[in-house]
């Protein structure tokens, strides 16, 4: 299905032809370069279970809670619940930019569709899948001909479609999560920014080169160009000067982790309790 074509859209410059060659044959190659699982493995969750039974929001935060106890001797439950939040939207977050910054590919981020596990002992996510085969893209993508691929105009337009699938994820997050914690819907759709504007730098710095981490910066300056209500802000991504005196880049952050309240532990220096705006 196509809503436009555009001569000008162009193939993301890190595939090889081959890689291009082998993605014509859909989404689950894109899926294996990036270990993105396509199955839901014994002891895994789908993101749809979380949000229809809460009490496993509560199962998580528990165990988070003892590691948290084990580790720093004090466990707050504001902390855990932010924890717990930030962990759970780097999932839709994660998978939507490493697919668009590698592949200039959106697949489906609906949480039927995503699945995670966590780790054996700090209980954070270590693998993700998606499950389906769905994909946006752009008209040079050799795949846009598959039965599942909805062809997009241009990057603008693909950079729209992430941000309404992981919009539309994090709403739904935002309702189950909600009542069965202290945080305020404010403090949830901040740290929803934070997951989808810090995932699109992630995967860039992922790279290891300066050139990598700067395309990582424009697709958040492509994602998130101004401020999307009910998001909190457009990327806060910019150029700062370290103690070394080289440039870097930095962001803020528009929600709090409450690390502040373990013991010893003070405020980030991207809080934005502290940082100024």
């Amino acid at each position: 299905m196509k809503a436009g074509q555009n001569r000008e859209d162009r193939v993301n410059p890190q595939r090889s032809r081959d890689d291009a060659r082998e993605i014509a044959d859909g989404l689950e190659s894109s899926l294996l370069r990036h270990e993105l699982r396509r199955d839901v493995p014994e002891g895994w969750s789908r993101c749809a279970d979380l949000l229809e039974q809460p009490a496993l929001f509560v199962e998580w935060r528990s165990r988070l809670t003892d590691w948290l106890l084990d580790q720093h001797g004090a466990a707050p439950a504001r902390t855990a619940a932010s924890y717990v939040m930030s962990w759970y939207l780097h999932v839709p977050a994660y998978v939507g930019a490493l697919l668009l910054h590698h592949e200039r590919r959106v697949p489906s981020l609906k949480p039927e569709q995503l699945a995670f596990g966590l780790g054996p002992d700090r209980p954070h996510p270590e693998g993700m899948a998606v499950l389906s085969d769905t994909f946006y893209c752009l008209p040079t993508d050799p795949g846009s001909p598959r039965p599942e691929a909805t062809v997009v105009r241009d990057e603008r337009a693909l950079a729209a479609v992430l941000r309404a699938q992981f919009v539309g994820h994090a709403a739904r997050f935002v309702r189950a999560y909600a009542p069965g914690t202290r945080l305020g819907r404010r403090v949830l759709w901040a740290a929803a920014t934070d997951a989808l504007d810090g995932a699109l730098w992630r995967v860039g710095r992922q790279g290891g080169t300066a050139e990598a981490e700067g395309a990582g910066v424009a697709d958040a300056a492509l994602v998130l160009d101004v401020q999307y209500r009910p998001l909190t802000s457009a990327s806060t991504l910019r150029m700062a000067i370290n103690d070394d005196g080289r440039r870097v880049w930095e962001r803020r952050r528009e929600s709090c982790c409450f690390s502040y309240l373990l013991p010893g532990e003070a405020e980030c220096e991207s809080c934005p309790r502290v940082c100024r705006r």
